[in-house]
């Protein structure tokens, strides 16, 4: 595996449970802002790893997509975020306890649904997915995520656009 360039990158995709739609928004934000992005999956994503191939660069000359594929195995792809992730920069996952670990670096973390996460925001979110998580344990019946509609798209785009639009331009 081939690490270089990664400290150039603004954006950071848990692509392991990111799905296919919201990578398409992700692909045309990157190449239309020029923001560069790792994408770190378990696997080799070919909508990714195509982008990837076309061997666009910012105006720096830094690879605008890079597709990093980690060992398979729980929080692999996790690890490796937290470890190439820095302040001021922009995070995608909908794993919430990466999400507060990737916040705890000074990251904008954004869930797929539009959800925007600091630091300072990940707390109350963090303790709602553990009482979820405790109520289950409990045999509690609880509702369990919608899947993705347009509505949650929409919001997710938006809410990277807004993201992008206040850390980089």
């Amino acid at each position: 595996m081939e690490f270089t360039n990664l400290e150039q990158a603004e954006l950071f995709v848990d692509a392991d449970s990111c799905p296919r739609q919201l990578r398409t928004i992700i692909l045309k934000a990157v190449l239309n802002r020029k923001v560069p992005a790792v994408f770190v999956a378990d696997r080799s994503l070919p909508d990714v790893v195509e982008a990837q191939e076309q061997q666009l660069s910012d105006s720096k000359g830094n690879p605008l997509v890079r597709m990093v594929i980690v060992e398979e195995g729980d929080n692999s792809a996790d690890d490796f975020l937290v470890q190439i992730g820095r302040q001021d920069t922009i995070a995608i996952t909908r794993d919430i306890p990466l999400a507060d670990r990737l916040a705890e670096l000074g990251m904008v973390v954004l869930d797929d649904r539009g959800g925007v996460y600091t630091k300072a925001t990940i707390g109350e979110r963090l303790s709602l997915r553990n009482l979820m998580t405790d109520l289950r344990e409990f045999g509690i019946h609880i509702e369990k995520t919608k899947p993705l509609g347009p509505r949650e798209v929409q919001a997710f785009a938006n809410a990277l656009d807004r993201e992008i639009t206040r850390l980089f331009a």
